[in-house]
């Protein structure tokens, strides 16, 4: 049997079946270009126990299946929290605004929270976004490349002199994130497996991503801290931003103290990368 269609459009007539959003029967009736609509009969042969429409549809029902997979492994506690039915119905929905152009579905959800920020009949609204922005994160990192982390030898071989001026770069797998839920709790209620979940809830939360071994380690900061490592990252020299730290934390033995700490859990946490020193 030969195509009555060039290759090219037969091409653009499955994936349109394929990704369609209704049943298979509507997708196979659905006009391709210039309104024509091309029986499928003309283009599929039938199997021994399958019509042509049935095998199409074969391929219709695993696209969406292979979507939802796909978001799944990238948003596990999205998907725990709205249950298997809701899931499904927002990958049916966001496949049809944000479909996948690529090869590889590893980037496939990256606009999950700007496709809930703007679908605000999703509830409870806040905490959605909140929590895909939490994932997309832990997803971006655990894409990153990787790069060493700055030794504590290396730190070491500092001048003093050179201390006030140093700017520190965070390692490629590193995000920082600021949150207005409790989705940290709940992400992490997930991965444990605990039988108990919290409620959402307004929580402000200011996170830090990063990669080690292979896995993805979320740390929750003070907002003091959060903003003393906000200004290392954007390229702060070292002692101005500390300065700002304590001008922020109050000035006293027990403030450097705990802006010390910090810096230290930082570096044993592996978040910078390299030191630099300006002219």
């Amino acid at each position: 049997m030969s195509a009555p269609l060039p290759l090219a459009e037969l091409q653009r007539w499955m994936q349109a079946v394929v990704v369609h959003p209704g049943t298979i029967e509507e997708a196979v009736q659905a006009p391709l270009g210039r309104g024509r609509s091309p029986r499928v009969e003309s283009l599929v042969r039938p199997a021994a126990r399958l019509t042509p429409t049935e095998r199409v549809g074969i391929y219709h029902g695993m696209y969406l299946l292979r979507m939802e997979e796909a978001l799944a492994s990238d948003y596990p506690a999205l998907k725990h929290f709205l249950g298997e039915d809701r899931f499904i119905d927002l990958v049916r929905a966001y496949v049809q605004v944000y479909p996948s152009r690529s090869y590889t579905l590893n980037r496939l959800g990256d606009h999950l929270p700007e496709f809930l920020r703007n679908n605000p009949q999703l509830e409870p609204h806040g905490f959605l976004v909140d929590l895909a922005r939490l994932e997309l994160a832990a997803t971006e990192v655990f894409d990153a490349d990787e790069t060493p982390a700055l030794d504590e030898a290396t730190l070491t071989e500092l001048r003093t002199e050179d201390w006030e001026r140093a700017i520190l770069r965070p390692v490629a797998a590193f995000r920082m994130l600021t949150v207005r839920h409790n989705v940290h709790e709940y992400a992490r209620s997930v991965k444990d497996e605990a039988h108990d979940h919290p409620r959402p809830r307004r929580r402000e939360g200011w996170l830090v991503l990063s990669r080690r071994d292979y896995a993805v380690y979320r740390l929750e900061l003070t907002q003091e801290a959060y903003a003393l490592l906000a200004g290392l990252v954007a390229g702060e020299a070292l002692g101005a931003a500390l300065a700002e730290g304590l001008d922020r934390a109050g000035r006293g033995r027990a403030a450097e103290e705990r802006l010390f700490r910090w810096f230290r859990d930082w570096m044993a946490a592996g978040l910078f990368g390299a030191v630099e020193l300006p002219e």
